[in-house]
C-alpha cells in the first residue's frame, strides 16, 4: 500500500472517528434521555453521523471540490443506507442471537461498517 492511500486510510479513520463521536451521542440521548427505541435512536445516531462524515470526507479526506455536490452526497447516501441496513442487520444479530451488551456490539458494527463505507466510497463516490 502506497503511503498516498495510506494516508487517505487514516484521515477517513479520523473523520470516522468522529462520526462515532456523533453516532454514540445522539443514539444515547435517543436511547437513554429521549427513551426512543434503540433501534430507531441507532439510525438517528448513525443518520448524523453520516452527515458530518460526508462533509468532513469530502473537503478533508478526498479533497473534493470539484464533484457536484447533490449526486455525490447522493452516493454517499446510498453507501450509507447500505451501511445502515448491514448496521441494523449486524446489531439485530449480535443482541438477538448472542445476548451481547448493546454498546460493545454497536462497536464490532461500526468496525464491520468502517470497511464496508472506506471500501464503497473510495472506488465509488470519491474516486478520482
Amino acid at each position: 500500500m502506497n503511503d498516498y492511500l495510506s494516508f487517505k486510510i487514516i484521515k477517513y479513520a479520523l473523520v470516522g472517528l468522529s462520526g462515532v463521536a456523533v453516532d454514540f451521542s445522539a443514539t444515547w440521548i435517543g436511547k437513554e434521555e429521549i427513551k426512543l427505541n434503540k433501534y430507531l435512536a441507532n439510525s438517528i445516531g448513525f443518520s448524523l453521523a453520516v452527515t458530518s462524515n460526508y462533509l468532513l470526507n469530502r473537503y478533508w479526506t478526498f479533497n473534493d471540490f470539484e464533484a457536484p455536490i447533490g449526486p455525490q452526497y447522493l452516493k454517499f447516501i446510498i453507501i450509507s443506507v447500505v451501511g445502515l441496513g448491514l448496521n441494523n442487520l449486524f446489531l439485530f444479530l449480535l443482541l438477538k442471537k448472542l445476548r451481547t451488551d448493546f454498546y460493545f456490539s454497536k462497536l464490532l458494527v461500526v468496525v464491520l461498517i468502517f470497511l464496508w463505507n472506506y471500501t464503497a466510497n473510495y472506488f465509488y463516490t470519491f474516486h478520482q
